[in-house]
């Protein structure tokens, strides 16, 4: 059970670096220019140079709720970490993690939320670049949502010995 605990312990560590990594990079969309390689992301558009992302104002809204969603994330993902640290000190024995499980299910629901955003608004959205594709901060932030999730529903079930 030790094992375990430790386990989710670190798998959860590791989520809430991808979940900051995923947020703070500007690498959610990746493509071609005439002056090379460029990415733009939640924040910033970068070719050579980064600018401030500008966007329509129809898609302004949508990205300022991808933002805030993803931030939002990071918020609970943290919280649920500490409330883990917490409940691990004071629960007593055969008790639940349920405020911890609840809570990371909370930052799960933020990240779909976020990610599902950028995805039905700006995946198609080409901002001067060719050939474009996903990059490692998308990937990442899907790959956060999965491990979230199980997390959540381990902290869920998991009972202190």
């Amino acid at each position: 059970m030790l094992v375990l605990l430790a386990g989710i312990f670190v798998v959860h560590i590791a989520t809430v670096i991808m979940l900051f990594v995923s947020t703070i990079a500007n690498v959610w969309m990746v493509g071609t220019t005439t002056m090379g390689k460029g990415s733009w992301g939640l924040w910033l558009m970068c070719n050579g140079t980064c600018r401030q992302l500008t966007v329509g104002s129809s898609e302004a809204a949508s990205l300022k709720a991808a933002q805030a969603f993803m931030i939002l994330s990071i918020i609970f993902s943290v919280i649920a970490l500490v409330m883990f640290i917490v409940q691990l000190f004071t629960l007593e024995k055969g008790k639940r993690f349920y405020i911890t499980g609840a809570i990371m299910l909370v930052c799960w629901l933020c990240i779909l939320i976020g990610a599902s955003i950028f995805t039905a608004r700006f995946t198609g959205l080409r901002l001067g670049f060719g050939n474009v594709h996903h990059g490692y901060s998308f990937i990442l932030a899907w790959i956060c949502f999965c491990f979230s999730f199980i997390i959540g529903i381990l902290y869920l079930v998991l009972r202190k010995k």
